[in-house]
């Protein structure tokens, strides 16, 4: 059943100002944390025993072996964290009327299985490729899919999706989200910071369009998923900010970039006109919007990776060391400053989209312009330095 359907809609309408349920958000967050902080010790445990153990290569920045599969520790995390939520009187209905959260718990099991046979034994990128194709199909099995499509030109289109059209274009963003995740993924603490940021803006965003909308049951599992994932990448942080004790490998990578495309595809490709208008379905497309925008440096990233490596006449998704976090290195940040710059760098990108969304330009500018002059300050501080130092 999707959020379409009239009995959802009424159901919907009949509860505004029934509440937001934001303390049962905040613990759906805080059991996500402390299961995931609590698995990933013991996941390390067992990566060590079970083989999966990146050691140091030519492109690495470690120089220590590390154990891998941190996304197991995560996805335990979330599981627990879903699991309450379905306990919890005040979002049963999000359970009820929805199969989302089923969806995504399922996807998020078939990319983790991937990427534990990719942490431990290696897989070539076709086979890589499928796994992520697979997992994204689930999806839109599911029902997680991109139905309608709102354009804001010329006055505003919507594009109302055939299946094929709907579980075309949902895969291909389920995919490319996937990979960005996983090519953003070679720092300490990199992946992990920008899941967090990334789900925990989606979430605020869902609890103001829950306020909005008076509790609409449509808004309920991405913003139970949204509170999960942002829990799961903070638990994990400890582990894995520098010097890291544990990667999360491609079974984390992965499952984050899955989790932020099903969060967004759940909240915006499935809303029809027949009960919104455009300009409340425009602000319903925040959600991807501010996953478009926290993605925007990694997905930078994969596309110059992508040109570079295909002007060199090598395979596009050969490695290499001249990602970004690489040439921040070259500049003079540290390893943890590097991290810090892009988180920086995605909470500014974050916050315009959504803050935009739910506050007045006039507040939201100016805070904009300050945010995005300090950071420019603090990204090449480190190169004023070295020319100072040559003259």
């Amino acid at each position: 059943m999707s959020f379409t359907d009239p009995a959802i809609v009424l159901l919907a309408q009949a509860n505004r100002g029934a509440g937001v349920p934001i303390r049962e958000l905040m613990l759906i967050c805080i059991t996500a944390a402390v299961i995931t902080f609590l698995a990933t010790g013991l996941v390390r445990v067992i990566a060590v025993r079970f083989g999966a153990v990146a050691h140091p290569r030519d492109r690495d920045v470690h120089v220590a072996p590390t154990p891998r599969l941190g996304g197991v520790g995560m996805f335990l995390g979330i599981l627990a964290a879903l699991y309450l939520a379905q306990q919890l009187p005040a979002l049963t209905r999000g359970f009820e009327f929805s199969s989302d959260v089923r969806a995504v718990l399922i996807a998020g099991a078939v990319i983790v299985v991937v990427g534990i046979i990719d942490d431990r034994w290696g897989l070539d990128a076709l086979t890589k490729f499928m796994g992520q194709i697979t997992a994204a199909g689930v999806l839109v099995i599911f029902g997680v899919s991109w139905y309608v499509l709102y354009l804001p030109f010329a006055g505003g289109t919507t594009l109302v999706l055939g299946q094929l059209q709907a579980a075309g274009l949902t895969v291909f963003l389920t995919v490319l989200i996937v990979n960005a995740m996983n090519f953003v993924d070679g720092l300490d603490g990199l992946a992990a910071g920008l899941g967090l940021i990334a789900a925990f803006s989606i979430c605020i965003f869902s609890v103001g369009l829950l306020f909005d909308q008076g509790g609409d049951v449509s808004v309920y599992p991405p913003a139970m998923i949204a509170a999960a994932l942002a829990g799961a990448c903070l638990g994990f942080l400890p582990h894995n900010f520098h010097p890291a004790r544990i990667f999360m490998g491609d079974s984390g990578s992965m499952l984050i970039g899955l989790m932020l495309a099903a969060i967004s595809t759940s909240a915006s490709g499935k809303i029809s006109l027949d009960f919104y208008g455009p300009r409340d379905l425009l602000g319903l497309l925040a959600p991807l919007l501010v996953v478009l925008a926290v993605m925007f440096i990694p997905f930078l990233d994969l596309l110059l990776a992508v040109i570079r490596r295909t002007r060199a006449g090598r395979s596009p998704f050969s490695p290499d060391k001249m990602h970004l976090h690489h040439r921040l290195l070259e500049i003079g940040h540290s390893h943890r400053r590097v991290v810090l710059v892009i988180y920086g760098w995605v909470g500014l990108l974050a916050f315009a989209a959504v803050a935009s969304s739910l506050l007045d330009t006039r507040f939201v500018t100016p805070i904009v312009g300050v945010w995005f002059v300090l950071m420019v300050i603090v990204t090449f501080v480190p190169r004023f330095r070295r020319s100072q130092r040559r003259l």
